[in-house]
């Protein structure tokens, strides 16, 4: 399913290599004409770049037999997409047709096609062909393929209660349940099969016994299959490349391949520093995939210490890897490209998969090409998680805003705590996965205070490499500022110098990691750092690091992190709520690829990136339980159970653009009560109300009335009332109260009664901004309490009198 905008001219959704501006929906840009005083030969020949074309005929995951002669395509509720049918190869060539037919209207030709959760295609174009292709009919989108990247910069499994007696794992048959039946495919940097993480048995040929029917065997030559929880099959491949040879999948990754057309297109065989093949060469998808469903109970180490015993949230379910980021000469840090994402997401979708993890950079667009896939992935029943982006703690940053994809916020753990015991008695406490007992006591100095003679001062106090002396560093604890330079070079700067440790000081209110330093090190928020900084100019400064939160003030948690990308979500209007909900993603220990993290086979990672991948996680555990539940079920069943994360101060908070409807709690999520569905039809009426034809029946909605588990209202003029359908999960009667600072809301009606689970009724709140109105976005809830459950609707409002603008940069009132 594709769409087109409902608007006199169509939206370029990314820059063209030679143009200036965007396309946007009131009009054409001018850095398309010509200037007046040139004419055409004096401009250089426009430079050809890969675009991704995407049309608006349903892909084989949504057709619905439109196409006069060619049978529907679209699995049937509860059944999922199968493109080794007749109809659906049929289906596919008719596709491609039409694509080249699209391509040849510009004189250029497909180099790929996509048919299964996107009717697209890739090619080359000049920004003169993409202008002209993109007002085509039946043309949605002209997307430049330029590469994307990664979301990331103490295991929660405890602190989201898992194991134990009395934890998740334990009510749904032990850690060898848990997940049972259900396929993750992580779209990732790949995996290190090596890693404990992935440890598994050899698959053999034999088809499961009904007592095992869950386990995964090999049929023909390299076809993995699986019979799932669901009553489908996933069928995987272990694809042989670079240090790969085909034959490292096992009985917990039943899948690997990888998709590099674009990568290799774009970067020169000189350039590539990657493995073309599954194996992961930067750790990323390592990590990813080893969090999400990694086997349990594995030892894990770092730097020589134990950290005792990891596991994935999902540890009975399994792996399928797309590798789609590739590192190169050109840029350390892994790129993705559109082109393969794409390929990836069609692959995952035939093959079968439950829940796809994309910790992955977006858009803050409803059309971006990703996220249309990733509609008909979830169309064919898989929960899609997606990271929101590590742009904070600015509004309006996050990425990947549309509702069928469950956007994932960072927060914080029980953290592994460092303190700095100053001379005068004073204690800080911090973040450190590096202090082990303790060091000191020992010269405190601040960086700038030990500077090599030839060095500059502001280089100096960011401890960047080469600056600080060893005459006069060598056996202190440096002070060095954060910022300009990576956190673990600092920390490598002052072991060059022969200092013992290290702390890294904020200067502004911002996240404190538990990276893996060179030396013992502890990172401190504002206002410590400044304290320290002023304590260490005095003579004879000292202090000791010392293991552990010794100080008097608590660090709270969860928080959310400062680098977490904030809503609200420009591209619909403040009317969806995003991020949707926070998991753990400050310092979460996993499996690493060791060749590209200094030989470390465990470490710990930072980013939304990481907190994705607890989600995916979460809804495997949901699918083994429920396997028939849609992917919205499960979204609002996380959604509706959360508990606010903390301020600062230990309050609770009810900045919704930060934390979503709140931190995951998987203890309480298989008693939601009541739960807010939403399929296909419900996506095509959201896109329909923002502004796209979906060249289908679907009647456009409000965005604030899409059944989504949160309510947000971008600009809320004299009154607007909003719908919800309200599924009981549980029969009983449900008591409903709502509440928004500064405004009247009203429920009706305000009790429901439900005869039997199953059944829906619909419900609907008003709000008015009273006489005196609050500036900015202010929050609210609105709760069904039934029995013995507690479902809770997070609410952002932005009263209209304060401007278009006040929806997009409010602030947490109600918090204050």
């Amino acid at each position: 399913m594709l769409l087109r905008p409902r608007r006199a001219h169509r939206a370029v959704v990314a820059t063209c290599a030679a143009a200036t501006a965007l396309l946007t929906l009131s009009g054409l840009p001018t850095a398309y004409a010509l200037p007046p005083d040139r004419s055409d030969h004096d401009l250089p020949a426009p430079t050809p770049s890969r675009y991704i074309v995407t049309l608006t005929g349903k892909p084989i995951a949504t057709y619905g037999g439109e196409v006069r002669g060619l049978g529907a395509t679209r699995p049937d509720k509860g059944e999922r997409v199968d493109v080794t049918s007749g109809r659906a190869q049929r289906y596919r060539d008719y596709l491609k047709r039409e694509q080249a037919n699209a391509a040849a209207r510009v004189g250029a030709k497909p180099l790929k096609h996509y048919a299964v959760s996107l009717n697209g295609f890739a090619t080359t174009l000049t920004p003169d062909q993409a202008h002209s292709l993109q007002s085509a009919p039946g043309v949605l989108s002209v997307t430049e393929d330029r590469p994307r990247k990664l979301t990331d910069s103490k295991n929660p499994v405890d602190f989201l209660k898992l194991p134990g007696s009395g934890g998740v794992w334990a009510a749904l048959g032990g850690k060898t349940s848990a997940g049972r039946g259900v396929v993750v495919g992580t779209l990732d940097s790949g995996y290190w099969p090596e890693s404990k993480s992935f440890a598994g048995e050899t698959l053999g040929t034999a088809r499961p016994t009904p007592s095992d029917r869950f386990r995964p065997y090999r049929s023909g030559k390299n076809k993995i299959v699986m019979h799932k929880a669901d009553g489908h099959m996933f069928t995987g491949t272990c694809q042989a490349g670079d240090s790969f040879a085909g034959d490292e999948c096992n009985t917990k990754v039943i899948g690997a391949r990888y998709f590099s057309s674009t990568y290799e297109s774009q970067t020169p065989p000189g350039q590539r520093t990657d493995f073309l093949s599954p194996r992961d060469g930067d750790g990323h998808g390592t990590h990813v995939a080893s969090t999400a469903a990694g086997t349990a109970g594995v030892a894990a180490s770092v730097g020589g210490h134990s950290f005792g015993k990891i596991s994935g949230i999902a540890p009975a379910a399994k792996l399928a890897i797309y590798k789609i980021a590739f590192t190169s000469a050109i840029d350390e840090q892994p790129a993705i490209y559109t082109g393969d994402a794409l390929a990836a997401i069609d692959a995952a979708v035939s093959d079968g998969v439950d829940v796809i993890n994309y910790s992955v950079s977006g858009s803050d667009t409803v059309d971006d090409p990703v996220d249309l896939a990733f509609l008909s992935a979830a169309s064919a029943g898989i929960f899609v998680a997606t990271s929101a982006g590590n742009a904070g703690p600015g509004e309006s940053t996050l990425n990947h805003i549309t509702p069928w994809v469950t956007t994932v916020a960072a927060s914080t753990v029980a953290p592994y705590a460092g303190t700095l015991v100053l001379g005068n008695g004073k204690k800080y406490a911090g973040i450190s996965t590096t202090i082990f007992g303790n060091l000191g006591p020992a010269r405190l100095v601040s960086a700038r205070s030990v500077k090599r003679a030839s060095a500059g001062g502001d280089d100096a106090t960011v401890c960047a490499p080469n600056t600080l002396s060893h005459a006069k560093a060598a056996g202190k604890i440096v002070v060095c500022d954060r910022g300009v330079v990576a956190r673990v070079d600092k920390s490598a700067e002052v072991k060059r110098a022969g200092g013992k440790g290290m702390v890294l000081a904020n200067l502004t209110e911002s996240s404190t990691d538990g990276d893996t330093h060179a030396v013992p090190t502890v990172h401190l928020n504002v206002p410590f750092g400044s304290a320290v900084k002023s304590y260490a100019k005095k003579p004879g400064a000292t202090a000791k690091l010392k293991q552990g939160n010794l100080s008097a003030t608590p660090i709270r948690y969860p928080q959310v992190a400062s680098f977490s990308s904030r809503g609200p979500s420009l591209g619909n209007r403040g009317n969806v709520l995003k991020p949707d909900i926070s998991a753990p993603g400050v310092a979460v220990l996993a499996g690493v690829a060791p060749p590209s993290n200094d030989n470390r086979k465990f470490d710990f990672y930072s980013g939304t990136s990481m907190a994705s991948p607890h989600i995916a996680g979460i809804a495997a555990l949901y699918f083994s339980v429920h396997p028939r539940w849609s992917p919205m079920a499960v979204k609002s069943a996380i959604m509706t159970t959360s508990a606010r994360v903390k301020t600062a101060s230990g309050k609770s908070s009810r900045d919704y653009f930060a934390q979503g409807a709140g931190n995951v709690r998987p203890d309480r999520m298989f008693n939601p009560g009541v739960i807010f569905d939403a399929r296909e039809k419900d996506w095509l009426g959201f896109l329909e109300g923002v502004g796209f034809d979906t060249d289908t029946a679907a009647e456009p909605i409000d965005s604030s009335d899409y059944n989504a588990p949160s309510i947000a209202i971008g600009e809320l003029g004299n009154s607007q009332t909003v719908t919800r359908r309200v599924t009981a999960v549980k029969p009983g009667s449900y008591q409903t109260t709502v509440s928004v600072p500064g405004v009247t809301a009203t429920v009706s009606p305000s009790t429901l009664h439900f005869a039997r689970a199953g059944e829906t009724k619909p419900v609907t709140i008003t709000f008015a901004p009273e006489a005196a109105p609050l500036s900015g976005t202010v929050f609210g809830s609105l709760e069904f309490e039934g029995p013995g459950t507690l479902a809770r609707l997070p609410i952002a409002v932005a009263p209209q009198a304060l401007g278009a603008q006040a929806a997009v940069t409010g602030t947490e009132q109600a918090a204050r």
